[in-house]
């Protein structure tokens, strides 16, 4: 698993941290996870997929059947990022 390092962390910002994951019965590592998780993947957030599968249906284009089908031919491995170098 990746790891991240976070300088020049103001320290009223460090102290509230360990005060929220005291809190949340974690250490200052784990609520930073969490708090970046729920950053970058948020509760019901769009996904670009589903609205417009959502689309189809409402405009009769897509039935569940063909939309399932689509599901499953679609390509589930994740994109690989770029390369500059």
């Amino acid at each position: 698993m990746p790891s991240i390092t976070i300088r020049n962390v103001p320290e009223e910002v460090h102290r509230a941290i360990r005060v929220r994951a005291a809190t949340h019965g974690h250490s200052a590592e784990a609520e930073i996870r969490d708090i970046l998780e729920q950053a970058a993947k948020p509760e019901g957030r769009l996904k670009l997929g589903t609205l417009l599968s959502a689309i189809a249906r409402e405009a009769g284009g897509l039935t569940d059947a063909e939309a399932e089908h689509f599901n499953q031919l679609r390509d589930k491995t994740p994109a690989k990022p770029p390369s500059f170098a």
